[in-house]
């Protein structure tokens, strides 16, 4: 059907149902009963039923003839499990489950037949990573990632999940790569006359706690952790880009801009958002109307994260000036 057609039908469905719920509720509320009062409280009534029928209408409508045909779900900012934020990565406004509770809304909607994951994100945490990449690889049709600014390290994870991927020429892509980073505090505690005391069971159970120094076997235990994570990212990435190995690790965790990505097979087309449609269009042979499917979420929420942002660049900025950076990175986590 049309755009015009499913709009004309959507109009007709609700005139109709505004017409049906608005005699019945004359009917009921203003024909039967007696007196002034009881027909003025009828009237209003009925006014209710009108506008509760509009509504009831307009959601089968667009169910039924969807102005729409493929979703858009958009993964943006550090990937976390939670909400909020760490020294080093800017706040976290939507979670990873959030982005696959959407792709699992759109996979349910009738009338979605295809899926655009937008990304610009440096990466994140592994695990939900790949949970997204796993929402998107379960996607009933085709899936089509959109490589904007940054689509790095857990963003290229989800990438390479999809059918197909489009970057801009602009686009830093790839850092096929896990980094584990910590602070080490014990010339600090030193300096200050403090002591670490280790009561641990389990030899390694404070392996990486950051108010001492790692030794030797510890640091072989955290190294081979990271070799693990980094021998499973290239493994997804061979099997959803089809590419040799040897290939994937030769790009020793390095970004690329969008030419040199597709040269290298990382991407399959340089473009913008009218490549991601025209390459849809063929896949389902029709046109393509995208419904960007997003999280609620509040507006108090909205404003605090937006500050919280604010604040993480201003900090991130004095921090450029008065911290030297070749002392070494400022946290312990995976992405």
């Amino acid at each position: 059907m049309s755009s015009t057609a499913s709009r004309l039908a959507r109009v007709l469905i609700a005139v109709v149902a505004a017409v049906v719920a608005a005699a019945l509720g004359y009917l009921v509320f203003v024909d039967l009963p007696g007196g002034s009062l009881a027909r003025l409280l009828g009237v209003l009534l009925t006014i209710g039923v009108a506008i509760l029928g509009i509504r009831m209408a307009r959601r089968y409508s667009e169910h039924r003839f969807a102005p729409y045909n493929v979703g858009q779900v958009s993964v943006e900012g550090p990937i976390a499990r939670r909400p909020g934020r760490s020294l080093s990565t800017p706040p976290v406004m939507v979670t990873a489950d959030d982005i696959v509770e959407q792709i699992e809304a759109a996979d349910a909607d009738d009338a979605v037949r295809a899926l655009v994951v937008h990304l610009d994100t440096p990466g994140g945490e592994v695990v939900p990573s790949d949970d997204i990449r796993r929402a998107v690889e379960d996607f009933d049709g085709p899936t089509v990632a959109y490589a904007t600014d940054t689509c790095a390290s857990g963003g290229y994870w989800i990438a390479s999940g999809c059918d197909h991927i489009v970057a801009r020429e602009g686009s830093i892509v790839g850092s096929i790569g896990v980094i584990a980073s910590r602070v080490t505090g014990e010339g600090l505690l030193e300096r200050l006359g403090l002591t670490y005391e280790r009561l641990v069971a389990g030899d390694y159970k404070d392996a990486g706690v950051a108010l001492r120094d790692m030794d030797d076997d510890e640091r072989e235990y955290l190294q081979g952790i990271v070799d693990d994570y980094y021998q499973t990212f290239v493994d997804r990435v061979v099997s959803g880009r089809d590419l040799d190995e040897d290939d994937v690790m030769d790009t020793q965790a390095r970004v690329f801009l969008g030419e040199d990505a597709l040269e290298r097979g990382l991407v399959d087309d340089i473009g913008a958002a009218d490549t991601v449609e025209e390459w849809i269009e063929a896949e389902l042979d029709e046109a393509v109307t995208i419904r960007e499917f997003e999280p609620q979420i509040g507006f108090a929420d909205r404003i605090g994260m937006g500050a919280e942002r604010v604040a993480f660049a201003l900090g991130a900025g004095l921090s450029s000036v008065l911290v030297d950076d070749g002392d070494g990175a400022t946290d312990f986590e995976f992405r």
